[in-house]
């Protein structure tokens, strides 16, 4: 979590240094749009997609003490993966203005300025695609490794990357320079991780073994999952399809609004979820349903402790939150009220997208892909749907039209979680649901005080220093909601705190002084 926490801090400095450059003007709407191509080619081929099918495989391989195996399974992946991206960039590169003009970002056709630079940055990134699927591949044999500190490292360096990107090359390459720190980020993404892999002492194999009972395994696991992932991806298109249609600065607002939702549920959802998954594929292979019971329900229980009060405070704080970090520059008021617009949609489904992150990497670690896929292709299915009728909307009641693509989101997501909590307690015949309610409870009573308190304090100070408002509003939300929860007694504050003390002794002792 901790290391997740430095990644978004990384990744909130570069979103602030492009947003003063850039704002949310052509320049910065043709990049997101291009950055979408490259993405969706690393999740379909090799982002959490496979990892979901590879890591339990590979874990199970390891538990049962096949090391030889789960290398040669590593080895014929890697190599796999390698060769379809290659094909795939290849392809794309030659169809990057049909895939742009037909596809992506019909919208981009009244302005060729920002066609043109859509297709030429499309091309340029593409590459980071190949290298991001490496690292991503890497960083799941770390975690079977019950590695963790390095791989959640890396979206740091991908990061800096980008901050070298639009602080060192931009000034000379315009906003071709952020896209060359694209490609530098995800070589230190995939860099970063490779001393420690060298140090596990595996073996490579080169060769496809598609012979290999694991290796079938991981395609059986990958390919229901694949679709899941398409549909997701189909999700994003049609947004952007939709944003490049709506006025400028929508695809900006809805990209930005997106990743500020974001940081929290990576900081408490993801850290969560990648550390489990391990552990709970391991309790799956050996027989271990209690012991996988326990974990997933600690899982849940951290998570809505740590991500209602994060939704509230992120409802609530949303324009000053978004002024203080990016208006200065290009990034004048206008985007501020585009970008925290779409974020008082996005943040009201932090919830949801914290317990979908769980409830999935659950099903993966029982070797059930097919589950969490139905699930998230019905949910992604009724997100397009939702998209178009929430955007109409949106625009008839005089509302920017952007909120509705986030809303939509919001409502699909919920009904995601709601569909795998009824699944995932149907497999395990309860999920302890009076610890859990009891936590919601009293967690709401707490985030209704804090969000009351906030709510005062932006009266009290009314509209002026957008970093007394936000800095101020941040501080005594936090406060209070651990004053709250402190008088609740929830015990998720007890144990965060308690992990938090045990691991600064543990710092203390690490270093000259402590000793």
């Amino acid at each position: 979590m901790a290391a997740f926490l430095i990644s978004n801090l990384t990744g909130l400095l570069r979103q602030i240094l492009v947003a003063r450059t850039f704002g949310t003007g052509a320049e910065m709407e043709a990049f997101n749009a291009a950055n979408r191509v490259a993405e969706t080619l690393f999740n379909l081929v090799a982002g959490g997609a496979l990892a979901s099918a590879f890591i339990p495989t590979f874990s199970g391989l390891l538990a049962k003490n096949e090391k030889i195996k789960a290398w040669q399974l590593a080895s014929s992946i890697t190599n796999l993966v390698f060769l379809i991206l290659i094909f795939l960039t290849t392809v794309t590169y030659l169809l990057a203005p049909q895939v742009v003009r037909y596809i992506l970002a019909p919208g981009f056709q009244s302005d060729a300025f920002k066609e043109m630079t859509t297709i030429y940055l499309l091309r340029l990134m593409l590459p980071s695609a190949i290298l991001f699927a490496l690292s991503g591949l890497v960083m799941g044999i770390l975690n079977s490794h019950q590695v963790f500190l390095i791989p959640a490292l890396t979206p740091s360096m991908y990061q800096l990357g980008m901050i070298f990107g639009v602080l060192a090359l931009s000034p000379w390459l315009g906003i071709a320079g952020l896209g060359w720190g694209v490609l530098i980020g995800a070589a230190l993404h995939l860099c970063l991780q490779l001393p420690t892999l060298w140090r596990l002492k595996g073996l490579y194999f080169p060769k496809i073994s598609l012979g290999m009972p694991e290796v079938r395994e991981v395609f059986r696991l990958f390919a229901p999952r694949l679709i899941g992932v398409a549909v997701v991806q189909l999700n994003f298109w049609v947004n952007t399809r939709i944003a490049s249609q709506q006025p400028e600065g929508s695809l900006t607002g809805i990209v930005l609004a997106f990743a500020l939702m974001l940081m929290p549920q990576a900081a408490i959802a993801q850290s969560v979820a990648i550390v489990a998954l391990p552990t709970l594929s391991t309790h799956y292979a050996l027989g271990r349903l209690d012991d996988f019971r326990s974990t997933l329900v600690n899982g849940l229980k951290g998570v809505l402790f740590l991500a209602v009060p994060a939704s509230v405070g992120l409802i609530l704080l949303r324009e000053p939150i978004v002024a203080m970090l990016y208006q200065r520059g290009a990034f004048d008021a206008r985007s501020t009220q585009f970008v925290a617009w779409a974020l008082l949609w996005y943040a009201s489904g932090l919830v949801g997208h914290s317990l979908v992150e769980v409830f999935a990497r659950s099903f993966y670690a029982m070797h059930d892909t097919r589950t969490p896929v139905w699930v998230g292709s019905v949910a992604m299915g009724l997100n397009v749907g939702f998209s178009y009728l929430f955007s109409a909307l949106f625009l008839r009641h005089g509302w920017l039209p952007h909120g509705g693509l986030a809303l939509a989101n919001t409502t699909a997501t919920y009904l995601e979680a709601l569909g795998l909590y009824w699944i995932m307690r149907q497999r395990l015949g309860n999920l302890e649901e009076q610890r859990i309610f009891r936590l919601i409870a009293q967690t709401l009573l707490a985030s209704i005080v804090m969000g009351a308190g906030i709510a005062l304090y932006r009266f009290w100070v009314g509209i002026g220093n957008v970093y007394l408002l936000g800095i101020g509003g941040i501080l005594l939300g936090g406060g209070l909601f651990s004053v709250c929860a402190y008088l609740l007694r929830i015990q998720e504050l007890g144990v965060l705190w308690g992990v938090i003390y045990a691991r600064w002794v543990t710092l203390r002792k690490s270093t000259p002084i402590g000793r």
